[in-house]
């Protein structure tokens, strides 16, 4: 062979290298499974192409497809869907026996769409019921309410109210004594005349209950316009210290009588007048009808007898926040002293 016609060895161009790169496919070579892919050195992309064949290859082998990632769907890929194309939701959809499904969307019909809560929105007999019986009660609630307010306004709230009254009440029987009426004077024809009897709403006294810690100033009558805010001395029955029975009447409210009877056997109820303090011990109590008005006569339970003995005796409303009885607290005089020796030692404790 002449060195015409020998193959010279020549260095290699580009086309020679991707030649050279491309790997044998041979048809006995077993798939790469992922392990041995994991760890496989750097390979050129066709290291990875699958064995493909016409036949389905052994039990457990992975098909070729498998091996492609799923594309997701994304929003311009996916065809939106339209009133036209979506199902009409069924009011009777597939459950479980004995469960009620509740569809999740509004119902198409003739009319229009449906809410699905149509069906327990809808006016029925008994919600109708159920509405009244709510609404009732609610009203009574309110009113025991109001009720309840009231009540503690009568009871608490006017307290501040009797003291003001109180107050100027006793401002009034201070200066009365301070500046006193003349006595009657004797006529040469006979005794003197009587002393009028005080008007109704005056204050004739002031009687204090150490127990209590309290002091009231009593006025003169019963009426409820007399006793709205003090005692008030019946005016049929004797005046403090006389013999006979000295009676007084007063609302059981926390400004007035509230704790009346708290009072024990030989407690000092303590009355003052214009020039005498008059001592009484307290001797017993009971609970009458508000018929019962034989407690005030001068023997108190004994009407028409006639008096031996100086008493006193207190009546109020009974039991609290009612009136349909009453308690009488009953006191005898134990001792007097005058207004200028001081005040008594009772009112010391």
């Amino acid at each position: 062979m002449s060195d015409a016609h020998r193959p010279r060895h020549r260095a290699l161009d580009q086309d020679d290298i991707a030649t050279r790169m491309i790997p044998r496919i041979r048809d006995d070579s077993p798939p790469m499974d992922a392990a041995e892919t994991a760890t496989a050195g750097p390979a050129d992309a066709t290291a990875y192409i699958p064995k493909f064949t016409e036949h389905s290859g052994p039990p457990g082998a992975a098909d070729a497809t498998t091996v492609l990632p799923k594309v997701p769907a994304t929003a311009e890929t996916t065809p939106k869907a339209t009133p036209q194309d979506e199902p009409e939701a069924t009011t009777e959809p597939d459950a479980e026996k004995g469960v009620k499904v509740v569809p999740l969307r509004p119902v198409r019909t003739q009319e229009g769409y449906r809410s699905v809560y149509s069906e327990y929105t809808r006016t029925t007999f008994g919600t109708v019921v159920r509405a009244v019986s709510r609404g009732t009660g609610e009203l009574l609630i309110t009113f025991g309410l109001i009720v309840l307010l009231f009540a503690g306004y009568e009871v608490w709230g006017k307290s501040a109210i009797v003291e003001a009254h109180q107050d100027e009440l006793n401002r009034q029987l201070e200066q009365q004594w301070s500046h006193p009426e003349p006595d009657p004077t004797v006529s040469p024809s006979g005794p003197p005349a009587p002393v009028a009897k005080p008007a109704n709403g005056a204050v004739i006294a002031s009687v204090h209950i150490p127990r209590l810690k309290k002091k009231w100033a009593v006025v003169q009558g019963v009426t409820a316009a007399d006793i709205r805010y003090a005692p008030g001395h019946y005016p049929d029955t004797a005046l403090p210290g006389q013999i006979g029975n000295f009676s007084m009447a007063g609302h059981r409210t926390p400004a007035i009588w509230w704790d009346l009877d708290q009072l024990k056997p030989s407690d000092p109820v303590v009355i003052k007048t214009q020039d005498t303090w008059y001592v009484y011990r307290v001797i017993g109590h009971e609970i009458v009808l508000p018929t019962a008005v034989q407690v005030v006569a001068p023997v108190p339970g004994k009407p028409g007898a006639a008096p031996t003995e100086a008493l006193l005796t207190m009546t109020t409303c009974n039991p609290k926040f009612n009136n349909y009885q009453r308690l009488v607290v009953h006191a005898k005089l134990d001792r007097s002293q005058p207004v200028s020796a001081g005040d008594p030692a009772e009112l010391k404790g």
